[in-house]
């Protein structure tokens, strides 16, 4: 350290000033830097300003002198509050003297995928959203927080907390979630409840303007559910037709409604005993809730509501219906379905970007009759299909039959009421192929017998490979008919994505108004990931979410850890640099590949007073 003289002229008067400065060393070379100003030093010869400083310069550094100099106490004091000052104020420097060997990083986090999931979340405006259906800022970001979680890493309220916190959410969302328990979560399903239509009718109508959505097409089908545990307190927890292979289960049936782009415009939780043509009438008033009537849609059901009074509630309501018909229906068709004139080919080509998909072809034969046309398609692919289902079916069926009379001939099953109804469930479970047999009991040998119907088996047969499409528009050609139903597959590919890889299925909860939200929640994270994959396709990549996350999760969060030369300490938490594919995704999505603006913490080392 040393002392220079400065001098200020104002007006015709001179100011000296003396200040203590010391040398640092810089990328630029040697630079003078002042410690503080001393004020005026005259008439102390110039020869004492050096000792001066020495002493200043040797207190600061802890040593005491024998003899103690009041002038030195009270600069090296004025000095390290200087310092303080400065440390506190001052911002990091961006240039500084690091211990190479000595850098670390810490607390690393995986972000790509929360990070896409965030992004996708603000793209479909649904903090606006939640916030207009009145939530609070606080339930909006856990409401994220759980939707997110369905997305990436399904997990159960209870595990979330600790899910978030080893993701880079917080860094993202710019929360602390240390204190974060499941009880919060609990509420916040309680409160998204009776706001599930406000949200799905605002999200819907978002979408439509955002995407430029179709909305005059509508694609109905359902799907069941199934519970961990009894439910005892749910009344909407019942057995039912599985889908999910479950009939052991306790179950609720999902209704999904889907655009022709395959964005959810509206569900329902029905009853797990509930079958398909009850719900259509309730089904068309949710829609309607959520998107307003659209007189002239067209509304694409399957089998399960192709009965006349699911038509009937469909036109009442001003819309065209598109459906395959029930399969006894072919039978009215069995001459048509042999007939080899009249028939024209359909070829599906599988897209160039998904290389997994097979070339469909199918034959399709018009009739009208009255006011519908009737358009029977044929396919080979369909045939084996056919087939293999119903050899499925009736093994399980004859496999069922032989456990239930092997119960009855050793009297562990003998009330008739009760045999009767076991054969009655099977009958419903299986009702492709129950058809095919006659089934009696005889109570008072203790037996159960069948017969095999041969005519109906080989009427089957003979029809394998053919369905019946009905509808009241005769605008449409052969293959826009049988292209809009095949559109049916979306919502099948919506249910696989909401059981796996959402994981909807099982159910732990067990309050009704719950499980309808936790279903809620599987929804929205489905309207992320239909987001997600339309922009790939957008772009002439087809490509599923489920590679995408797998992709993204080496895209992290860290720390660095910068140990100065001076004994301070650098802490720098930010994103690392994305790989080509991150950058590829982000590009294709239209998010940035900045994770985060970096956060510059000083740990400062010890002063010595």
């Amino acid at each position: 350290m040393f002392i220079k003289r400065t001098t200020k002229r104002v007006g015709d008067k001179t100011y000296v000033n003396h200040l203590l400065v010391e040398s640092v060393a810089t990328p630029n070379g040697p630079r003078h830097r002042m410690v503080c100003s001393l004020g005026s030093l005259a008439p102390a010869p110039a020869e004492d300003w050096l000792a001066l400083a020495s002493k200043v310069e040797v207190a600061l550094t802890g040593q005491q002198p024998l003899v103690r100099d009041a002038q030195v106490d009270a600069l090296v004091a004025k000095v390290r509050a200087g310092r303080r000052v400065a440390r506190q104020t001052a911002g990091a420097p961006d240039l500084i003297a690091v211990h190479t060997d000595q850098v670390t990083t810490e607390e690393p986090r995986e972000a790509g995928p929360v990070h896409v999931g965030h992004q996708l979340w603000q793209t479909l405006g649904l903090d606006g959203v939640l916030a207009q259906a009145g939530l609070s800022a606080h339930t909006r970001v856990l409401t994220e927080i759980l939707t997110l979680n369905r997305l990436v890493c399904p997990r159960s309220e209870h595990a979330t907390p600790d899910w978030v916190r080893r993701t880079a959410l917080p860094d993202l969302l710019g929360e602390t979630f240390d204190t974060l328990g499941d009880e919060s979560l609990y509420q916040t399903l309680d409160r998204l409840h009776p706001q599930r239509v406000a949200i799905e009718r605002a999200l819907a109508e978002r979408e439509r303007t955002l995407f430029n959505l179709d909305a005059r097409l509508f694609l109905y089908d359902l799907t069941s559910t199934y519970f961990e545990g009894q439910a005892r307190q749910n009344p909407q927890a019942q057995r039912g037709y599985s889908r999910d292979s479950r009939p052991d289960c306790k179950q609720v049936v999902v209704g999904l409604v889907l655009d022709r782009d395959g964005f959810p415009q509206a569900h329902e939780v029905f009853e797990g005993n509930r079958t398909d043509r009850t719900t259509v009438a309730a089904m068309l008033d949710a829609l309607e809730e959520r998107v307003g009537r659209t007189p002239g849609a067209t509304v694409v059901v399957d089998r399960g509501m192709a009965f006349a009074d699911n038509l009937q509630q469909i036109t009442e309501r001003g819309y065209h219906y598109l459906v395959a018909s029930r399969q006894g229906e072919r039978n009215e068709h069995l001459a048509e379905f042999e007939d080899v004139e009249g028939w024209r080919e359909i070829v599906r080509e599988p897209s160039p970007t998904n290389l997994g998909q097979q070339k469909t072809r199918v034959v399709v034969k018009r009739q009208v009759v009255g006011d519908e046309v009737h358009l029977l398609c044929k396919s080979d692919g369909r045939e084996a299909k056919d087939r293999a289902i119903r050899a499925t079916h009736e093994q399980r069926l004859l496999a069922a039959l032989r456990k239930l009379q092997a119960r009855v001939a050793t009297g562990k099953l003998k009330d008739a009421a009760k045999v009767h109804q076991a054969i009655g469930r099977l009958k419903e479970r299986y009702p492709r192929v129950a058809r095919y047999y006659a089934i009696t009991h005889e109570a008072a040998t203790a037996s159960v017998t069948w017969t095999e119907n041969a005519e109906r088996r080989a009427l089957a047969q003979r029809l394998d490979g053919g369905y019946l499409l009905k509808t009241d528009r005769q605008d449409l050609t052969d293959e826009e008919v049988w292209r809009t139903y095949i559109l049916l597959t979306r919502v099948e590919a919506a249910f696989r994505a909401l059981k796996s890889p959402l994981s909807e299925r099982p159910i732990f909860h067990h309050l009704e108004h719950r499980v309808q939200t936790h279903i809620f929640l599987c929804v929205l994270a489905y309207h992320l990931l239909v987001a997600i994959e339309k922009l790939f396709l957008d772009a002439g990549l087809h490509t599923s979410w489920a590679t995408l996350r797998e992709e993204l999760t080496t895209h992290q969060v860290v720390t660095v850890v910068l140990p100065a030369s001076n004994g301070d300490v650098l802490k720098i938490r930010r994103g690392s640099t994305p790989e080509p594919r991150h950058k590829e995704i982000y590009e294709t999505l239209r998010i940035p590949a900045e994770l985060m603006k970096p956060v510059k913490t000083w740990v400062r080392a010890i002063v010595t007073e």
